[in-house]
């Protein structure tokens, strides 16, 4: 773990790097690999008529935008999450808040008139508010605490639900099913510039809150009476950044689908390397989350040449084992 201020800067500079050459690696390799000259010249002479330049523009660099966008977005929501719960296990994808954003979704495509990422994210953060209510209604105790097992079940239980409704939905309209197949797998790409848009500045005030509610989060992990007798309200804390959850995680549904364990593995990378003050947490788990959903998404290309695999299972194959062990090593402390 990094412990100087210096370091600590130096930290952050090298996972700044690396996330800035993830993203060019995104942009420029996949199935037509795009030279460092053709990048240059599209960039200051943009050619419609020239492959490359047209690759670069309408698939690349929106799909290597928006996977930079989710990945820190989904990587501060799983920090945020850890520090409210003081859960080591817990992310947006296994609390239900992402299922929940799903299934609502689901049901706008299949009923309402929806069809634009500008329209889902009214859905997705719906469904992401009624997930995480139902998560605390179900975790809570005979006199009201909040058990972190409980917390973990009950999210479990609410994912289930969710994600069976919206498989029951989408077989009974086979319309939708083939519309938002890809999307549910979780997927950066096919989307344009223009769908980010109406979503940025639900991004930054929720990143924008986040950086200032820094000190409270620190104060919050100390434990509720700790943060009262600093003469803060922990209940409010835990609101607001329960408010920046919601947005982060279901804007990030909203416009790339399901795509899960950035929330869960991020946080814990960063800690080990830069500490638990979140001062430091939260803008590297940002760096790494942008940077290991740009290199998912990189390796998504070459799993199963020329087909594609979507990053959410990418992702997947990634958490899975991360998350069991990381269950396992709980059980033994305790």
């Amino acid at each position: 773990m990094l412990n100087s201020r210096t370091a600590k800067s130096l930290g952050l500079l090298l996972a700044a790097f690396t996330a800035l050459a993830a993203f060019f690696a995104s942009v420029m390799l996949g199935t037509t690999d795009i030279p460092l000259a053709s990048l240059t010249a599209a960039v200051h002479h943009y050619d419609p008529t020239q492959i490359d330049h047209i690759i670069l523009f309408n698939e690349r660099l929106p799909r290597a935008v928006i996977a930079t966008l989710v990945g820190a977005s989904l990587a501060i929501a799983g920090a945020l999450m850890q520090t409210m719960t003081r859960n080591p296990l817990a992310s947006p994808g296994i609390l239900g808040i992402n299922a929940g954003a799903m299934f609502f979704v689901v049901v706008a495509v299949s009923f309402l008139p929806l069809r634009t990422p500008a329209d889902y994210v009214w859905a997705a953060l719906l469904g992401a508010l009624v997930a995480a209510a139902l998560v605390v209604i179900l975790s809570r105790g005979r006199h009201g605490e909040l058990s972190p097992l409980r917390v973990v079940l009950a999210g479990v239980a609410v994912t289930a639900m969710f994600v069976s409704f919206s498989q029951g939905l989408l077989v009974m309209d086979q319309q939708s099913f083939e519309s938002v197949l890809y999307w549910l797998a979780g997927s950066v790409s096919g989307r344009d510039l223009s769908l980010v848009t109406p979503l940025l500045p639900l991004f930054g005030a929720a990143m924008l809150l986040s950086a200032l509610l820094v000190r409270h989060a620190n104060a919050l992990m100390l434990g509720d009476d700790m943060v009262t007798a600093l003469g803060m309200q922990a209940t409010t804390i835990k609101l607001l950044l329960g408010l920046i959850v919601i947005v982060l995680a279901g804007s990030s549904v909203a416009l790339a689908g399901m795509i899960g364990f950035v929330g869960l593995i991020v946080p814990h990378m960063a800690r080990g390397i830069f500490g638990i003050d979140h001062r430091w947490l939260l803008p590297s788990c940002a760096l790494l989350g942008a940077c290991l959903l740009l290199l998912a998404d990189v390796a998504s290309r070459f799993l199963m040449p020329p087909q594609e695999v979507p990053v959410g299972v990418m992702t997947a194959l990634i958490g899975t084992p991360f998350f069991i062990y990381l269950a396992r090593r709980k059980m033994t402390s305790q």
